[in-house]
């Protein structure tokens, strides 16, 4: 896979950003600005980003699965991790054997090999794509399957257990759902 330049954030969309956009918080369980927003749907998501394109003047969209993927292994600078920045996951991850089963402020666990924070853990990810098999051949910029309803997650949370937290590890969400382990990280094209 080949990808364009593009940036991602560094940490989770936090509820206060979400707040300064939307004009309120969809949390109903764990309050707090510097706190990932979730409990969000695909649906959401998107009626987000345009909001914030249109206050910014820059086209913010969730990133594509594969942007995701290489963000989370860390680049060119990958170390080739098992999970994102670390072989050990409590150094990296709020997941069910360290979270009290709850989310935590982001950035408060080492980031990965890129400076990113939380992608192996806090809140689980939406991304741009609808759900579909890898293709075997080369590709630019994929973008999922050209047609689907279910909407890629990735990313462990606070609430799985670590079998979840592999960088390669997929899911897939129905786009109108709001689970509440479920968030968003931003991308923008260069």
């Amino acid at each position: 896979v080949t990808l364009s330049s593009y940036y991602i954030g560094q940490t989770e969309v936090t509820q206060a950003l979400w707040k300064a956009v939307m004009g309120s918080n969809p949390e109903e369980y764990f309050f707090g600005d510097n706190r990932p927003v979730h409990y969000v749907s695909w649906n959401d998501c998107q009626d987000f980003v345009r909001k914030l394109s249109d206050l910014t003047g820059k086209q913010f969209r969730l990133p594509t699965e594969a942007e995701w993927e290489y963000a989370c292994r860390g680049g060119k600078k990958s170390r080739g991790y098992k999970y994102s920045g670390s072989n050990t996951i409590g150094d990296v991850a709020w997941y069910d054997s360290n979270s009290n089963d709850k989310t935590h402020p982001v950035a408060t666990k080492s980031p990965n090999e890129l400076g990113i924070y939380d992608m192996s853990g806090n809140v689980s990810e939406w991304c741009q794509d609808c759900k579909g098999s890898y293709s075997s051949s080369p590709q630019t910029n994929p973008t999922g399957a050209a047609s689907g309803f279910r909407r890629v997650v990735r990313g462990g949370n606070y609430c799985n257990s670590a079998r979840y937290f592999r960088s390669s590890r997929r899911s897939d969400v129905w786009p109108g759902d709001r689970p509440i382990s479920l968030g968003l990280r931003l991308a923008l094209s260069e």
